[in-house]
């Protein structure tokens, strides 16, 4: 089959003709219609995860897919055959970047039939990123007020959507371009990154989702009420900050759900929650989309084309 593969940490992706996943007793074996790609993908390739995940060469990439059923292991039971799925497989077992992909019945969600396999494929992982952040490790709750980074990002699009469902009063860091999109996804109060300070503009917030890490995650305890919380997917709190002001702090890294996309699945079937994205490239442009990855203009997601 085709695969989008590295054959050592630190090489470029490449396409390459492997083998078919090897289907097992736990998982069912999907033929990929289309997956996404991630900042992840990237950490995974420098390999600076190597000792928390270790992987064997040649390593498919790719951490969400769309795409249907083919074959069933023998202890799967939810699932059958020409079933519409789509799924944040675990790091071990991902490779979705590719024509065929074993994933396990726990990480699977029947795909929403009012959207695209294109549109399915960029929900799984920021989907989830946003809903453990927000609701798992956040407890946010209606009426209060949260300010979520980098609004127009992949995790961001669809963590305004979620917390506005929620009942929650919104405000995102973006660029001024991005302004008037992420208003439209139910952003409150826009915050210009580039003219503005954050720390300045905002006060006696319940919630930031952190998405950025570094002197801005710092930044983010000074606008938090007593007994706020900074959850962030991309530091710790090492100056102890969040005793200093008197609020919690979560860090955390997403974890796969099938049970859990089935949420939000649901959401998406009844319109509260909707795809955002930027750019579609085939399989064959892989190297393309990457690089358009690095840039960090991604408005939303890209997604790769496979079938």
């Amino acid at each position: 089959m085709k695969a989008a593969v590295i054959r050592k940490y630190g090489t470029q992706v490449e396409i390459a003709d492997i083998p078919r996943p090897a289907l097992l007793a736990d998982s069912v074996l999907i033929e990929v219609h289309a997956a996404s790609v991630n900042p992840i993908d990237g950490i995974v390739q420098a390999g600076y995860l190597k000792e928390m995940m270790p992987i064997t060469f040649p390593f498919t990439m790719g951490f969400d897919v769309s795409g249907v059923v083919v074959e069933i292991g023998d202890q799967v039971s939810k699932f059958k055959k020409g079933d519409e799925v789509f799924s944040r497989p675990n790091g071990m077992q991902a490779g979705t970047i590719a024509e065929y992909a074993v994933i396990k019945e726990e990480e699977l969600a029947i795909k929403p039939p009012n959207i695209s396999h294109q549109e399915a494929a960029s929900i799984p992982l920021v989907g989830l990123t946003a809903w453990q952040g927000m609701v798992t490790k956040g407890n946010l709750q209606k009426g209060q007020k949260i300010l979520i980074h980098a609004g127009s990002g992949g995790v961001g699009t669809l963590a305004i959507q979620m917390a506005k469902h929620l009942g929650a009063e919104v405000a995102t860091t973006t660029s001024a371009g991005n302004a008037e999109m992420v208003k439209n996804l139910g952003a409150d109060v826009v915050i210009d990154y580039k003219t503005q300070k954050f720390e300045e503009e905002l006060n006696d917030y319940d919630l930031v989702f952190d998405m950025m890490g570094g002197e801005i995650m710092e930044n983010s305890f000074k606008i938090l009420k007593k007994g706020g919380c900074v959850i962030s997917i991309k530091g710790q709190d090492t100056k102890g900050l969040a005793e200093q002001y008197g609020v919690r702090f979560e860090g955390f890294y997403m974890w796969p759900s099938g049970e859990m996309l089935s949420q939000l699945a649901q959401l998406i079937r009844d319109g509260l929650l909707k795809p955002v994205i930027d750019r579609t490239f085939s399989i064959d442009q892989i190297q393309e989309a990457y690089a358009y990855l690095q840039t960090g203009r991604a408005k939303g997601k890209i997604v790769i084309h496979v079938k």
